[in-house]
């Protein structure tokens, strides 16, 4: 775990509005990346900066108890052409808390997650965390998935 600055960049994906209530996120959050897959948003989406796989949850209703959305998609040099049905995201210059998601996926993330939500000494700022699906993560049972929390400055 390490705290960095990440400078201003945008996303562009799908999304949905989700909650961890009653294991709903878990629901949610699989049907996104079922369709990510299912319909090679990867391809459909202009102007990408990488092929790393970006897991935005931000537009926090309060905390990681309350609603909120996930965004799955690709960095961008802009938000310029966003294609009919799918969202842009600027996520803004702020310090992050980085974790390191390795293991089988997805349960290494969900196991990164656990762990952050537990941390009370995390001083959250719930303006929008990420995850990066990098090369990395289609190593199996040795993937690496890096994980970015938003933090009070």
């Amino acid at each position: 775990m390490s705290n960095q600055t990440i400078q201003e960049f945008y996303v562009i994906g799908i999304s949905t509005r989700t909650t961890n209530a009653n294991g709903q996120s878990a629901k949610d959050i699989e049907a996104l990346w079922g369709r990510f897959w299912g319909e090679d948003i990867q391809k459909q989406i202009p102007n990408k900066v990488s092929d790393d796989i970006y897991a935005v949850y931000t537009d926090y209703e309060t905390d990681f108890t309350g609603s909120y959305t996930t965004l799955i998609g690709l960095p961008v040099r802009s938000l310029e052409t966003i294609p009919k049905g799918f969202v842009g995201m600027t996520i803004e210059t702020s310090v992050y808390q980085k974790f390191i998601s390795k293991g089988k996926m997805p349960e290494a993330v969900f196991n990164t997650w656990v762990e952050i939500w537990g941390n009370k000494d995390l001083k959250r700022a719930y303006k929008a965390d990420f995850t990066v699906h990098g090369i990395k993560y289609h190593d199996g049972d040795q993937a690496e998935v890096e994980t970015f929390i938003s933090l009070q400055e």
